[in-house]
């Protein structure tokens, strides 16, 4: 049987590099699946870039609870028909070959994280391996304090999809719940392959590798915030 893939994205003024994402995501997907782009009131021309491609997998809708990228992409997560799901931002590049080795995987597995080509706004490689760069390992607790689940690396099946939304109210951002819940609830796998070119260029919503300045008292309160509700989560499902 043939599985239906939902790829969600999340968009906020992202007309610089949204052609270029969507044509690499699109050219793998079959005419039933489908692209769900949540957008956060662009301000430049990212909805008529999406709007030109004219394709019926793209589905556009805006997000009402605005200017936070986690409730940008629930809202997409939460159209999504598909039976598998593939996160996805608005500035990267997708290989030919994720959709084909992540279906492979998801055959076994709940939740597939692959590695990525970090690389920077011209399209230069700064990093072989974000794996590498970002110190990723495995296990629930590993990444409880140092994530690994970056989203756009992120694929799994309907029942985690599921079992994650939705979202508590304070996350500190949905990649890290989804992650953790899968690894937490479900059988998930860490692929030592890069899968997409992740794209760094200075204004990305959410910048990976730079140092953090928030406060040690945050840093720890979010990561407790998260495991009261994965347990909690985890307990309200298993009773149900």
């Amino acid at each position: 049987m043939k599985l239906k893939i939902s790829v969600c994205m999340a968009t906020y003024n992202g007309a610089a590099y949204i052609r270029e994402q969507l044509v690499s995501i699109l050219t793998q997907l079959n005419p039933e699946d489908e692209i769900i782009i949540s957008d956060d009131c662009s301000t430049d021309n990212t909805l008529e870039i999406i709007s030109s491609f004219k394709d019926k997998r793209i589905k556009l809708i805006q997000n009402p609870n605005q200017a936070s990228p986690v409730t940008n992409f629930e809202n997409a997560l939460k159209q999504a028909s598909g039976d598998v799901i593939f996160l996805s931002d608005q500035d990267d590049i997708w290989m030919d070959n994720k959709v084909s080795k992540t279906l492979q995987l998801l055959a076994q597995y709940d939740l597939v994280l692959s590695d990525a080509i970090v690389i920077d706004g011209e399209g230069k490689e700064i990093f072989r391996s974000f794996y590498k760069k970002n110190y990723s390992g495995k296990g629930f607790l590993f990444n409880w304090v140092n994530n690994s689940y970056l989203g756009c690396c992120l694929a799994f099946n309907r029942k985690v999809l599921d079992y994650c939304l939705p979202f508590p109210e304070k996350i500190a951002m949905h990649d890290i719940w989804i992650g953790l819940n899968a690894a937490f609830t479900f059988k998930c796998i860490h692929l030592n392959e890069p899968l997409i070119w992740y794209r760094q260029h200075g204004k990305n919503t959410v910048v990976a590798f730079k140092k953090t300045h928030l406060p040690v008292y945050y840093q720890i309160s979010y990561r407790l915030y998260m495991m009261y509700h994965i347990i909690k989560r985890r307990f309200s499902r298993r009773f149900k």
